[in-house]
């Protein structure tokens, strides 16, 4: 049984397909007149934020609420992180007050690791992006998102093609996706200017491509990845303009894509800069429903860490 979730890399096959079908499952229940389960009633779950969050903050607290757990928002402005105290005397403050699970986001990459090796707590660790390391949550609920418009009834992406567009090396979100798609049997390939792609790429089981126009007609999905302004202290490329004319999805090169294919973005969007609005807003656009499929996705994690011998539906 699951304690944590860390990394993608923690996770077998039959774990991910695990978690995308209990997803599944809580999606449906989610869709019926009753959207509230009482499995996790009386369970104490903490959103550990010390970094800025709108989607995987809310999504992570519906997610709870809908299977009637407490949840406490902690973020690091107004709190004492804020003073300087330090993620291990947060932690024992949050063991102190009986947290089940701890949801944690934070800048320093391997934070979620270090706080689920630590002896400061008991409860379960999950990884809400740490640094510009890994993004688990995000990287399952874009494959269930994949596998809802493609897969065509299969249990996993087998003979599917996805592009991962942008800043890769910034992103965490562009490794647990790397990570996951592989390991479920997609083809994944990334395009981006060299600057922007991390060293040692080479050894990731990937393609690379610099030419966004030789890879878009191929592909069944593409995913935009946002230009992380806020870590980029150099300069990656000339200017937003000419980054949007050879690394941008716009309406002409949407039209080249198969008719079958997706457009995914993790958001927040910078649209005109790696994304247009009509491209972020075409019929092709599964971006909401991202949002929409992790909150059951995170539902479905929540519950295998917290639940997980339990029918779902069954009560304490």
């Amino acid at each position: 049984m699951m304690r944590h979730l860390l990394s993608i890399a923690d996770l077998s096959k039959v774990e991910a397909l695990q978690i995308l079908n209990t997803a599944e499952e809580l999606a449906r229940v989610s869709d019926g007149p009753m959207k509230k389960l009482p499995t996790l009633r009386g369970r104490t779950i903490v959103n550990l934020f010390a970094v800025d969050s709108t989607r995987s903050r809310i999504s992570f607290e519906a997610a709870a609420k809908r299977l009637s757990a407490d949840v406490i928002n902690f973020s690091a402005k107004g709190s004492s992180v804020s003073k300087g105290e330090s993620l291990k005397d947060t932690a024992q403050t949050l063991q102190a007050m009986g947290a089940d699970a701890v949801i944690i986001r934070h800048s320093a990459s391997g934070a979620a690791q270090r706080l689920a090796d630590s002896q400061w707590m008991t409860g379960s660790v999950i990884n809400a992006g740490d640094g510009t390391h890994e993004h688990p949550s995000q990287a399952l609920l874009d494959a269930f998102t994949i596998r809802k418009h493609l897969a065509h009834g299969g249990d996993d992406l087998t003979g599917l093609h996805i592009a991962i567009v942008g800043d890769v090396l910034h992103s965490r979100v562009a490794r647990s996706n790397v990570l996951l798609l592989t390991k479920l049997g997609a083809q994944v390939t990334l395009v981006a200017p060299p600057t922007l792609l991390p060293v040692g790429v080479e050894s990731w089981p990937v393609k690379v491509s610099y030419d966004f126009d030789s890879v878009i007609a191929t592909v069944d999905a593409v995913m935009m990845l946002r230009i992380q302004l806020e870590r980029m202290t150099e300069l990656f490329f000339p200017n937003a303009r000419e980054y949007s004319r050879y690394f941008g999805l716009n309406k002409d090169r949407l039209a080249q894509m198969k008719p079958t294919a997706i457009v995914m973005h993790p958001g927040p969007m910078n649209r005109g800069l790696e994304i247009t609005a009509d491209s972020a807003d075409s019929a092709r656009s599964v971006i909401l429903e991202q949002v929409t499929n992790g909150v059951s996705v995170r539902m479905a994690i929540l519950y295998m860490l917290l639940a997980g011998s339990q029918e779902i539906g069954a009560t304490e």
